[in-house]
């Protein structure tokens, strides 16, 4: 069995607009292997969601080769097209696209018995990959009664019905917060080394199209510097600012305590700075 899942050669798309011809795309050249997990990444208005929609199956090429699991799709009739998706395909978009009238569980089941599978069969499975995803106490929920997270993560789980060798993700993230896409992302690049129905050696592949979220390795270290930041002002600035006004009450009881803690504790900044950068100079 060959080692790539997905294959463009020279892939074109054209579109005709108001007497001009559009090129969107431009001799794509592209191999997916097993196992991999890629990023099409690029200004908006690129051709990243054209060139997903063509890899799918959903659009047609102006010129050039799809090959998915080593069968040439370009030149296939509707209902070929058809069979390969729902063989080697699955999606996953920016929006769910769940059924509302349907539970979790009956959305992530139905593809499977469009696909032949009996309904029991697919039910079953169906569980098994919510609870996979961290859903199984939310699988007799519908849509509404979800989070976007656990909305996308049923979307997910939909993609993974048939057990597909390849997974296209368009913009999977954009309607979620920074946190829950970074478990998203997690949730792709652990299907890409995950195996299959059955745990057959074969891992998936996916090509998502969307903003990537950087992990920023100091952002744990400034949140925690911000917690001991609000944690000080408690219990030192204050306690020194209020102690600073009582003292100050008895010199200059004509003035409120609270003018006069913020003076003396600018004083005291000020002085203890002063020592500071004078023993900074002086060692």
């Amino acid at each position: 069995m060959s080692n790539a899942v997905l294959e463009l050669r020279g892939v074109t798309r054209s579109f005709p607009q108001g007497g001009q011809v559009l090129d969107v795309l431009r001799g794509v050249d592209l191999t997916l292997k097993r196992g991999e997990v890629v990023a099409l990444v690029g200004a908006s208005g690129s051709g990243k969601s054209t060139l997903l929609q063509i890899a799918g199956l959903l659009d047609t090429p102006t010129n050039g080769e799809i090959i998915i699991e080593g069968i040439t799709a370009s030149r296939a009739n509707d209902d070929e097209r058809t069979q390969l998706r729902r063989k080697y395909l699955g999606f996953v978009y920016q929006y769910h696209h769940l059924l509302p009238e349907f539970t979790a569980c009956e959305n992530v089941a139905l593809p499977q018995m469009i696909a032949g599978v009996s309904a029991t069969e697919a039910e079953k499975r169906a569980q098994e990959l919510l609870a996979g995803l961290g859903l199984a106490a939310r699988a007799s929920h519908r849509p509404g009664a979800l989070s976007g997270g656990e909305q996308q993560r049923v979307a997910i789980a939909r993609a993974l019905a048939n057990d597909p060798s390849l997974i296209l993700a368009d913009e999977p993230t954009g309607n979620l917060d920074p946190d829950t896409a970074e478990s998203v992302f997690a949730l792709f690049v652990a299907q890409a080394k995950s195996r299959g129905a059955g745990g057959h050696a074969q891992p998936r592949s996916v090509a998502a199209h969307g903003q990537g979220h950087r992990v920023d390795p100091w952002k744990n270290i400034m949140e925690l510097i911000l917690v001991f930041a609000r944690l000080a002002t408690v219990l030192i600035v204050d306690p020194v600012w209020w102690f600073c006004g009582w003292v100050a009450s008895f010199f200059y009881p004509e003035y409120s305590h609270e003018y006069l803690g913020v003076a003396w504790f600018v004083c005291l900044c000020l002085v203890f700075s002063a020592i500071f950068i004078i023993m900074i100079f002086v060692v």
